[in-house]
């Protein structure tokens, strides 16, 4: 047995006498699932090999799914599959490498390599690896199994190294599986940065199964914040860490995990823009800003910001700022439709802010002025974009060129959020002392369809009346 096929066991884990691992090898029933059928993500994913296939004829092209990354010592994190895999299989199984070997000059097989479960009426894996055992970890697949599921040839992880030394021209998804990197060697960094920003243009645009599983991503996400506000009195005693716990509880029943960490801010809080501590007090009488997503069992995941007075009613204060977010968000939202900039949103959103702005008399010179681009000094209290794209990432399709990208048109398909923001850090001597330490964002995901667009998380209230009777029910 080499080291690579040896259990991976931990040093307090006990002596296993020969006697033992006989016994193990014996005695077990057939536990292989013979009523596999097509899975339809399966149909969905052969479709987007196919269009990947056309990019690059004549080329090898190997996608890795990853494996598992150490937390500490020999406790690893809980696997999630690299995006692009994901997107081209459907599978979630962990040491998956997905090769689209050419035939001729056009047209590509589809071969799946990855560790199935181990037989038990030999080897140890099955009872002994704490990383791919079945009696440690959990199930692992067949290659049946596999194979009738997403529609796919599926060979063993060993026969991987073998299959990519012929001399084919070979692009790797190089940054997930230094393995596997290492496997294809004679590294081309353009021609591998070809190959992600490909996928990354190839996933702008949502077929029907991705706008789906959205949809019901955000549905899922509008039940967690609800259960949030159920357990108001829970969230003053403790604190940011229930309203993190009360809408991860939500995540896992109903979909696979949350997309991102939370950001579960109350009070001065909010004016973090990524405040993940979530260690703080709620405290009536000032806002909480939870901007939380549900990642679904596919691994598509919604991003939904609302800014919520923990008392259950606005301010006079905060409904005259939280009104100035929602019109900008509302203006953003118009100006998207197909052929539209990407920027549009963005730019509408920011002629609202500044004009409001100036109208509190907050701005030092006039909205036309801190617009201008040589000026920008609104910024100081909004500090990012309007808008990213969202899929299978809470920030997808990263890796897509400027000009396909944020420098480019929005086309039916499209999903990206809409949320504007203003932060007064509780430091900022430039504002009136009240408003110190108030942030607040809404946001929303925004399909954009053939003739405008579709609110995926319109279910959650924005409307300050609705806001307050969504609480208060």
């Amino acid at each position: 047995m080499t080291d690579e096929q040896a259990p991976k066991t931990a040093s307090h884990d006990p002596h296993t006498p020969e006697k033992l691992r006989a016994f193990m090898n014996q005695g077990w029933g057939d536990i292989e699932r013979h009523d596999v059928t097509l899975s339809d993500v399966g149909s969905w994913a052969a479709k987007r090999r196919d269009r990947l296939s056309e990019a690059f004829p004549g080329e090898r092209l190997v996608i890795p799914a990853g494996t598992y990354k150490v937390r500490s010592n020999d406790t690893d994190y809980v696997f999630r599959p690299h995006t692009d895999y994901v997107w081209l299989v459907g599978d979630q199984t962990s040491d998956a490498v997905l090769v689209l070997e050419p035939h001729g000059t056009s047209g590509h097989d589809a071969v799946l390599y990855f560790r199935p479960r181990s037989e038990r009426s030999q080897g140890e894996e099955f009872w002994r690896d704490r990383m791919y055992g079945e009696l440690w970890a959990g199930r692992r697949p067949s290659l049946t199994e596999t194979s009738r599921e997403f529609g796919i040839e599926t060979r063993h992880v060993d026969e991987l190294a073998g299959a990519l030394k012929n001399d084919v021209p070979t692009r790797v998804r190089r940054d997930e599986d230094a393995t596997i990197a290492a496997l294809v060697g004679n590294a081309d960094a353009d021609r591998d940065n070809e190959l992600a920003r490909t996928l990354s243009e190839l996933r702008l645009v949502k077929d029907a199964f991705e706008i789906e599983q959205l949809r019901e991503a955000c549905a899922i996400t509008h039940r967690g914040f609800s259960d949030v506000l159920a357990e108001m009195d829970k969230v003053r005693k403790y604190g940011e860490r229930w309203i993190e716990g009360t809408f991860w509880r939500r995540a896992r029943a109903e979909g696979n995990d949350v997309g991102y960490t939370s950001i579960a801010a109350a009070g001065p809080h909010t004016t973090t823009l990524h405040w993940i501590e979530n260690d703080g007090p709620v405290n009536d009488g000032t806002l909480m800003l939870l901007d939380m997503g549900v990642e679904g069992r596919h691994l598509y995941t919604a991003d939904v910001t609302r800014t919520l007075p923990v008392n259950g009613e606005f301010t006079p204060r905060q409904r005259e700022l939280y009104q100035l977010v929602l019109d900008s968000q509302q203006a953003g939202i118009a100006a998207l439709k197909p052929g539209a900039p990407f920027m549009a949103a963005h730019r509408a959103s920011m002629e609202v802010i500044a004009n409001g702005l100036e109208a509190m008399e907050l701005l030092p010179v006039s909205a036309e002025e801190a617009l201008d681009p040589s000026s920008m000094i609104y910024r100081r209290w909004t500090l990012h974009g309007v808008s990213h794209m969202l899929g299978l990432d809470v920030h997808d399709c990263a890796a897509a060129r400027d000009e396909k990208y944020n420098k480019g048109t929005v086309e039916p398909g499209y999903v990206l959020t809409v949320e504007p923001g203003l932060y007064f850090q509780a430091e900022d001597l430039t504002v009136p002392e009240d408003l110190r330490g108030i942030g607040i964002r809404i946001e929303d995901d925004i399909l954009i369809t053939n003739d405008g667009t579709e609110n995926l998380s319109d279910m959650l209230p924005r409307e300050i009346d609705d806001v307050q009777n969504w609480m208060a029910g």
